[in-house]
């Protein structure tokens, strides 16, 4: 059996794009915004990979900055996703911005910027993946 690192269920009752998400003991709503028909009742699934993606390096910075005894007050991370096809390289792509509640050295922010690009979900979204879809 491979070793599975996350898992969730979604569940469509047929309310137009309403979606009730569940992984392990939580429960979320996906929707789309009125603008492509939906009831804009939770964020759209993009929206939930940028979150992932940027929850993943500030609890990854927040990680290294404890172990290090950095005195840092807040970590805030923004994630922008472009299509592939809105640019000109063919490849989708991830903007990703950091920032403190404290002024950091060169230095520190050097390391900071490698430590949040080795964030787990960081280090997965940059290498290609397959997707396999089965239908019960």
């Amino acid at each position: 059996m491979p070793n599975i690192i996350a898992t969730a269920e979604a569940e469509n009752t047929g309310e137009a794009y309403t979606t009730t998400l569940q992984t392990n003991r939580h429960m979320l709503i996906a929707d789309e915004p009125f603008d492509l028909g939906g009831q804009d009742l939770g964020p759209a699934p993009g929206d939930f990979l940028c979150m992932a993606l940027a929850s993943c390096m500030v609890i990854t910075l927040r990680m290294y900055l404890t172990r290090k005894g950095w005195e840092i007050s807040w970590i805030k991370a923004k994630v922008n996703l472009v299509k592939s096809t809105d640019n000109a390289a063919g490849n989708n792509i991830f903007y990703c911005s950091v920032s403190f509640g404290e002024k950091l050295s060169t230095e520190q922010r050097e390391k900071l910027c490698k430590i949040a690009k080795a964030c787990p979900l960081h280090r997965l979204l940059n290498k290609p993946s397959d997707i396999i879809t089965l239908l019960d």
